[in-house]
């Protein structure tokens, strides 16, 4: 039996969430795979229950699960808390717990999709299809020292990054293995023209880099990067980058999926138990009104099955089933451009998705 903790959290979390679990459910009877679910309060719901954004329950729960799958967390209900104890710090506090150190987020354009993104035509034809490889456990987010003070020449914030070579070199071997098994080339973007740790990041990425001579390599500073994966999106496949870099790139990236609903992610632990998430926040102005679009957490579920349940015959019937709506018209509100196509609920999204999976 699979374990699968889910962990819905705040604003559109339950919503989108429930039809990942839909989804799931289906292709788990379609694979003779025994899963098991169990639902835990996260984020400002746990708060509101609790007093706590993250009990030491739900980390246990977590860890004994085969992976857990997330919705979004926070709000402006929480803001007025502390940094430690807000919402949205429950979820750098379970990625701490389960010792994750990589975000990876897939990004694709479904044919039928073209017109959802903001890029010009011409260079969506040549095709979007790549990852983006975050490292996730250290970095600006996770420095010390972090403070504000006043002083007599004003008020003073400091934030701390740092690296390891050891982080990054675990990050570039897990890299390099997904290159591997995908077009074979591996992009490293970060600032060595100005940062100390980025120069690290380099060496140890060329280091690396030796031991994969069969993976095409090739190191760009994060600004252009920034400026080429727009231009240039089809050539990409893996890109490799720090922390703060990557979280900024990995919603500019968006675009060219045609929304941030789209995008799915997986963050990859040490211990094995893996997180699955959107890459989008809890967007709680359309909370309860059943118009969030659930795709990229039912991608993210087709991830879990990937790399969390070594089930990848799911894993394509996902990604077909999600082709094939794309196809036959159907959109969430964030992805409707035409009156030609259907706009569809929440609910309807998942339903449609469930049911392409029996076809």
């Amino acid at each position: 039996m699979h374990h699968i903790a889910v962990l819905p959290g705040d604003g559109i979390g339950p919503e989108i969430t429930r039809e990942a679990v839909k989804v799931l459910k289906a292709v788990g009877r379609n694979h003779r795979l025994d899963l098991a679910f169990s639902h835990h309060l996260v984020g400002g719901a746990s708060i509101d229950a609790r007093g706590d954004a993250l009990s030491k329950e739900v980390v246990a729960s977590c860890k004994q699960s085969d992976a857990v799958l997330f919705g979004a967390v926070g709000g402006p209900k929480w803001d007025h808390l502390g940094m430690a104890d807000r919402a949205d710090q429950s979820l750098i506090r379970l990625r701490q717990e389960l010792a994750v150190y990589a975000n990876l987020r897939q990004f694709r354009l479904y044919a039928g999709m073209e017109d959802a993104s903001a890029i010009k035509a011409d260079i969506l034809a040549g095709g979007i299809d790549f990852i983006i490889l975050r490292e996730l456990s250290s970095g600006a987010y996770y420095g010390r020292p972090k403070f504000q003070e006043d002083t007599p020449q004003g008020r003073r914030a400091v934030d701390t990054i740092e690296y390891f070579d050891f982080q990054v070199e675990r990050l570039a071997r897990y890299g390099f293995e997904l290159a591997r098994h995908r077009r074979c080339k591996l992009t490293s973007m970060s600032k060595w023209n100005a940062l100390e740790t980025s120069r690290l990041w380099r060496d140890v990425v060329e280091e690396v880099a030796s031991d994969y001579p069969d993976v095409d390599t090739r190191h760009e500073i994060i600004d252009a990067g920034a400026m080429n994966l727009i231009l240039r999106p089809s050539e990409y496949d893996v890109i490799i980058m720090p922390n703060m870099f990557g979280d900024i790139l990995g919603d500019e990236a968006a675009v060219l999926a045609g929304s941030i609903g789209m995008v799915p992610s997986a963050e990859i632990s040490l211990d094995s138990t893996h997180l699955y998430e959107p890459i989008h926040g809890s967007a709680n102005d359309i909370e309860g009104k059943n118009v969030a679009n659930p795709i990229g957490t039912i991608l993210s579920a087709a991830l879990l099955l990937r790399y969390s349940l070594n089930c990848p015959n799911g894993v394509d019937d996902i990604d077909r089933a999600v082709g094939k709506v794309i196809e036959g018209g159907y959109r969430t509100a964030d992805i409707w451009t035409s009156k030609d196509q259907q706009r569809v609920s929440t609910t309807e999204m998942g339903d449609l998705v469930v049911e392409m999976l029996q076809n």
